[in-house]
């Protein structure tokens, strides 16, 4: 996708979020915002994946409120795609081995940690918007997912 070209669906949307995989997540702390670099694993029709670790700050916080949002940027920085959504618990065994097996960098962590401290989420009900300097002064237009 031109990065420069306006997303206006959800299939659109996928594709850029696809394509820029590094996101910006927000969480609650209290009443204190939390914002951190993450990598998301796959983003489909039914939300959007990401896996953290069972002793960090995030898994508390998205058990304490599973709202979140997520920003992602293209390359360029000419486009920010930003997700609201609820982030919900997923256990499944397969689905950790098959994240481990696709990011080798995981591996030594599970190795020495084992599978029970990997936390996986799924952000549901999920709401875009799209930022371009195009757009900057208009109204938000919001796309569900």
């Amino acid at each position: 996708m031109n990065e420069n070209r306006e997303v206006t669906s959800k299939k659109e949307i996928l594709d850029f979020i696809t394509k820029n995989p590094t996101c910006y997540i927000a969480t609650i702390d209290g009443n204190q915002p939390r914002v951190r670099g993450l990598l998301m694993y796959r983003a489909d029709e039914d939300g959007i994946l990401f896996q953290t670790w069972s002793n960090k700050d995030i898994y508390r916080q998205i058990q304490q409120n599973p709202n979140v949002e997520l920003c992602f940027v293209s390359h360029n920085g000419s486009k920010q795609v930003r997700i609201a959504g609820k982030a919900e618990f997923i256990d499944d065994q397969k689905l950790k081995e098959e994240i481990v097996d696709k990011r080798s960098f995981i591996k030594p962590w599970v190795e020495e940690m084992g599978y029970d401290v990997m936390k996986v989420f799924k952000v549901i009900n999920c709401v875009a918007t799209v930022w371009t300097p195009k757009v900057n002064f208009k109204q938000k237009e919001y796309i569900q997912f």
